[in-house]
């Protein structure tokens, strides 16, 4: 018998969810959420993702973007990992990214991305009601509501809770994610709530 790794207890709680499609594609119910601070090799922790997972490559103006992003490409062809790229377009269309995961301030842009890149799937993140109903009217596909409990990003604000994050689900069609202190401890707590996954970064590299 071996320890059960937190990847493995969040990989279990996330198969639980109800799968949505978008697309034509059924939408990841576990999402990893690159963060260069946080998770310094990301490819390790895309290696071990289960099967229909996905990532979301959030580059942060490195140097060496194109050559992460197409690591991560090739591993997520070989493991069937759909990859999303963190709001720049040029990038994902660089590395063969399936889509893109924009800011809530960019959602505004979700339109003009739809007419150039019609195959892309777009998320977008939310931090409050307001924010969902603007994704639902861009045009997006899924939003990430974050944070959901306290999180180690430091631009997280206040956490939620769960009962906000299920109002939120209810006021929406969208596919919704939960992201933000996503943990083995936590992560009970969002099961039943009507959300299509959930999204972790460092939690996903233990």
């Amino acid at each position: 018998m071996h320890d059960v790794s937190e990847l493995e207890v969040l990989s279990s709680a996330a198969a639980t969810f109800p799968p949505r499609t978008a697309r034509g594609v059924t939408l990841p119910n576990l999402l990893f959420f690159t963060d260069p601070a946080r998770v310094p090799d990301p490819t390790t922790v895309a290696e071990r993702l289960p099967r229909g997972a996905g990532i979301v490559f959030r580059a942060f103006g490195a140097p060496d973007a194109v050559e992460q992003g197409r690591r991560l490409r090739t591993i997520a062809t070989e493991r069937g990992l759909l990859l999303l790229v963190g709001a720049h377009a040029n990038l994902a269309e660089g590395i063969g990214a399936d889509g893109l995961h924009m800011p809530e301030r960019l959602a505004a842009d979700i339109p003009r991305l739809r007419a150039e890149h019609a195959r892309y799937l777009i998320t977008v993140a939310a931090h409050d009601e307001r924010a969902v109903r603007a994704a639902e009217r861009a045009g997006a596909d899924a939003v990430v509501v974050s944070p959901v409990f306290p999180s180690n990003s430091p631009s997280a604000g206040d956490p939620l809770g769960v009962e906000a994050v299920k109002d939120l689900v209810s006021i929406t069609t969208l596919p919704v994610y939960a992201l933000g202190g996503v943990r083995a401890r936590t992560v009970t707590q969002l099961i039943g709530g009507g959300l299509v996954g959930i999204a972790a970064v460092e939690a996903l590299a233990g």
